[in-house]
């Protein structure tokens, strides 16, 4: 496995021809000044600095944080299909806050399996590499089918109508705080078979953080790079998984209780524990988000 990016020669056009999107322009000199990934003047329009990095290379590097932007079509798929190039280690941290150690050489696979433990959320999915990322995988994609959630469509329905009657009753409301979140996760929490009596605590901790830790779990704060951000949802889902494998129900938490691994082996119970957490919180994140762009 190489370390993605090595330095290489790339062509690009080294030109002084602007991108130009919704009225913006960027020069070569603005774009390669701007800070991807901390610069405010990108929050509110990025695109055209999307144009402009796309009209310099579809691969190149980030003068910033040493990070190699990919652009083109092409070349993006071809990252994402070589896993045995590419690993998915720092996929959620990105270059916050770095690898453990330098990566030095051709082929930094040994240096990424003995530091991978030390990276956050090194226990989660988005980290995850193939074959164990296919195997963990394997247990989600058997439970979230079409059929369970057709099954889940009524209590959607319910849940929606329960919201929107306190919701409109104001002359004005927020729709991503006031809707959109609450909806999110009464949905999950039902999908999961999450108990009635406990979904209001979850709604608290994944707004404002556990009991006692101060900071909101997937937070952009201090806290937000934790190892192990989600170990509230972990000690929460060992007792919904450890319940379900004694006294199986008719929910997704007793079938990923009782799901097995491509080669018929039983995860450990922490295996199903780290996959429920998170799609519980990564599916706070994502529909939330898809939400407010529908509206």
């Amino acid at each position: 496995m190489r370390a993605a990016g090595g330095h290489g020669s790339l062509t690009t056009k080294r030109d002084t021809r602007v991108a130009v999107s919704k009225g913006t322009v960027l020069t070569v000199k603005d774009y390669e000044a701007l800070d991807f990934f901390r610069g405010e003047e990108l929050v509110e329009d990025p695109y055209p600095y999307f144009e402009a990095l796309r009209g310099q290379c579809p691969v190149q590097r980030e003068r910033h944080h040493d990070v190699v932007m990919v652009t083109g079509y092409d070349e993006a798929v071809q990252v994402f299909n070589d896993t045995d190039t590419f690993s998915s280690c720092t996929s959620v941290t990105g270059p916050f806050p770095g690898f453990p150690v330098p990566l030095e050489g051709d082929d930094v696979s040994e240096l990424i399996e003995r530091h991978r433990d030390e990276l956050p959320m090194s226990d989660q999915l988005p980290t995850l590499d193939p074959p164990v990322h296919t195997a963990h995988r394997g247990l989600l994609m058997k439970l979230i089918t079409p059929r369970r959630l057709k099954e889940n469509e009524g209590a959607m329905w319910q849940i929606a109508d329960g919201l929107l009657d306190t919701w409109l009753q104001g002359d004005e409301g927020e729709f991503i705080n006031g809707f959109a979140a609450p909806f999110t996760l009464r949905v999950i929490a039902d999908l999961l078979g999450v108990p009635e009596e406990d979904r209001e605590e979850f709604a608290d901790a994944l707004q404002h953080g556990p009991p006692g830790d101060g900071g909101a779990i997937g937070g952009t704060g201090e806290k937000s790079l934790a190892h192990t951000p989600l170990e509230y949802l972990y000690g929460r889902f060992t007792t919904y998984i450890e319940e379900r494998r004694r006294d199986p129900r008719g929910d997704v938490l007793t079938g990923l209780a009782t799901a097995t691994f491509p080669d018929g082996s039983t995860p450990d119970v922490g295996d199903a524990v780290r996959v429920a957490a998170n799609l519980f919180a990564a599916g706070q994140e994502t529909t939330v988000r898809l939400l407010g762009s529908a509206l």
